[in-house]
């Protein structure tokens, strides 16, 4: 069997047509315990979430307390409920988190991202929905340190000529 060289991206896909193959990536697995819930991490800010979604009937536990008592907040009940509306599953999932660090809007956004990333985690085929949306990317925004020789991060002392 003598082997060709491929020269050109035009011979590449020839050469795969004749062997049979397929160009096209094998579709994404989904990724479930052994108790049917899928697991991720969601961070925002300084806050980590750890996030596990199985099927249920909407009930969201975040750090042994309901949604409506940890996120008293209505925007911040409001975040966490977006990705199950942009992929169409309200009220289908039962989620169960863990968060530290960071205060109560960046917590609510590491929520978000992790019920995301689990999202796609038991249904891949939710990705693209999801992504175009913007819930799968991690928002690396932090507060700037201070900095010596300043009252803030930028903020200078204030200026007297005497």
């Amino acid at each position: 069997m003598a082997e060709e060289t491929i020269k050109d991206l035009s011979q590449l896909g020839d050469a795969v047509a004749s062997q049979g193959g397929e160009l096209a990536a094998a579709p994404a697995e989904p990724k479930i315990d052994e108790l049917g819930r899928a697991y991720a991490t969601g961070k925002r800010k300084n806050a980590v979430a750890r996030v596990w979604i199985k099927p249920g009937s909407g009930k969201v536990v975040v750090n042994g307390r309901e949604l409506n008592t940890y996120f008293a907040r209505p925007v911040l009940q409001m975040i966490i409920q977006q990705p199950f509306e942009k992929a169409e599953r309200s009220g289908q999932f039962d989620v169960m988190a863990t968060v530290t660090g960071g205060g109560l809007s960046g917590q609510a956004g590491a929520v978000r991202h992790g019920i995301s990333k689990a999202l796609v985690n038991y249904e891949p085929a939710l990705r693209p929905v999801l992504k175009a949306v913007g819930f799968l990317t991690r928002d690396s925004r932090v507060v700037e340190r201070k900095k010596y020789g300043r009252k803030k991060a930028r903020r200078s002392f204030q200026f007297s000529k005497r």
